[in-house]
């Protein structure tokens, strides 16, 4: 059986950017996360060791936002990778990185990078 798990619109300020002033003034950044795993045990234990401890998925999302890059597509690749490396049970992983407000000669609201093994 496989579960769906999100964590959604986790607010962050950065630094990411190619622009001299985003890695001065920084900027507001969305991370989304999507996973699937076989969680069903916790469903009768209720023990977090049963499951996908989302608090520790959160932490590292942090973690890797507090790195300054130069590209969110550099950012999300790494948010990425260490969640499949840190999660083994995941099967399948979605990181949406949106970076609100990009500086462009228009009004957007977000440029986002979508990662994805599914």
């Amino acid at each position: 059986m496989q579960t769906f798990i999100r964590l959604k619109n986790m607010h962050f300020y950065a630094y990411h950017g190619v622009l001299p002033q985003e890695k001065i003034v920084g900027n507001k950044f969305v991370v989304n996360v999507k996973f699937t795993a076989d969680v069903s045990k916790s469903f009768e234990t209720d023990h977090v060791d049963d499951t996908v401890n989302y608090a520790e998925i959160y932490d590292l999302v942090k973690t890797e936002m507090s790195i300054p890059s130069q590209l969110i597509e550099h950012v999300a690749g790494r948010i990425f990778s260490k969640i499949k490396e840190s999660f083994p049970q995941i099967n399948a992983l979605e990181v949406r990185l949106a970076k609100l407000n990009p500086p462009v000669s228009g009004e957007v609201e977000a440029s986002e990078v979508v990662v994805s093994d599914n």
